[in-house]
């Protein structure tokens, strides 16, 4: 045989290497659209390393073309959160969120999303890869028609930003908080006036008082929005989130017409894209943090009486959702019982490494 013809025929490159040019890249260019509930321009969200635009471009890139994912940040579209509604009617294929921002729709898919006094990223990734937690979020929404899966992670937040100081439990009461998912609930039985808006809304909200305080991400992320202008305290203990998971939300009739060439690209882009995200955060909260102490923010943690009052509030409010939806019950008892035998290994090795470094 002609060398030349050889060597097209066997897919070899210049040096020998063979030529990675998957079977997808030959088929049929499929076009889709995703909603995102995030303001166009936010890193980690939005743009940059790990981001929905960046996940849609890897999906774009690995599948050579084969699948183009067209990503309509909030407003775009769709206002903010109704990407959800739009990927179940079938409107868009895709939407990227946090999931307990249908909680009023699916109660127990908060637990996908962020769970207080919960697991660690660690641990959330342990149970949705190697539990039983992509299993129960794609049985969760199994009736919606969608099909789920992890494609950010925020890791630990931060309580949020106040105009005044949090003293005791006391200090709590008649606050008006923008603050989503389970952690809202436990905040308005201690009194706190709870409030759900999209990102965008947040910084107008509490620079012209309409809102007394406002949990948004970790310093990197609040940065973009500014809230470190808006507000003079910033607390810590992320009790109420102690990760946080971007949620990607497929169409299952769209998802079963992609085959498993496709499939598995948008569920390997998508395990990236978790990883990535949170590596992203870690490497910039730092600096964000630091910037805000140095313009005059005052840092500040949550007392302990308020954590102890929120913990005890959080045992009614997961009792009286378990009592009402039964998939609620069914996935809370899992998370915790995964969470009881992951703290074990927490507790031996994270956790005393972190105190043997406060103390050292």
């Amino acid at each position: 045989m002609d060398r030349r013809k050889f060597i097209a025929a066997a897919g070899i490159g210049v040096g020998g290497a063979a030529l990675a040019t998957p079977h997808v890249a030959r088929a049929q260019s499929t076009q889709w659209k995703m909603t995102t509930a995030f303001p166009p321009g936010q890193p980690f969200y939005s743009t940059g390393p790990g981001s929905l635009t960046d996940f849609a471009d890897r999906v774009r890139t690995m599948s050579g073309g084969a699948l183009d994912i067209q990503v309509y940040h909030a407003g775009e579209l769709v206002p903010a959160f109704e990407g959800f509604d739009a990927v179940r009617q079938g409107i868009v294929e895709m939407n990227g969120w946090v999931s307990y921002f249908g909680a009023g729709k699916v109660p127990a898919a908060q637990f996908f999303g962020a769970v207080p006094f919960g697991m660690s990223t660690q641990g959330q990734n342990a149970w949705f890869y190697s539990g039983d937690g992509i299993d129960l979020w794609n049985e969760t929404y199994e009736p919606l028609g969608l099909v789920a899966m992890p494609v950010g992670a925020t890791g630990v937040q931060m309580t949020g930003w106040f105009n005044k100081e949090i003293n005791s439990i006391d200090d709590m009461k008649g606050l008006r908080m923008r603050i989503p998912g389970l952690a809202g609930k436990a905040y308005a039985r201690v009194g706190v006036e709870v409030k759900l808006l999209p990102g965008g809304e947040i910084f107008p909200a509490l620079e012209r008082g309409v809102i007394d305080a406002a949990e948004w991400v970790g310093p990197a992320q609040d940065k973009i929005l500014g809230l470190n202008t808006a507000a003079k305290y910033y607390y810590t203990t992320g009790w109420h989130e102690p990760t946080t998971v971007t949620e990607l939300a497929i169409n299952k009739a769209a998802w079963e017409g992609l085959g498993p060439e496709l499939q598995a690209i948008v569920s390997n882009a998508a395990a990236a894209c978790n990883t990535i995200s949170h590596s992203w955060a870690e490497a910039n909260n730092a600096i964000a943090l630091k910037e805000f102490e140095e313009a005059g923010t005052e840092l500040r943690v949550l007392p302990d009486d308020v954590i102890a009052a929120l913990k005890t509030e959080m045992g009614p409010v997961y009792d009286e959702l378990a009592a009402a939806d039964p998939q609620f019950k069914k996935v809370m008892e899992n998370y915790f019982t995964f969470k009881e035998q992951h703290d074990i290994w927490a507790n031996a090795s994270e956790e005393v490494w972190h105190s043997q470094l406060r103390d050292a």
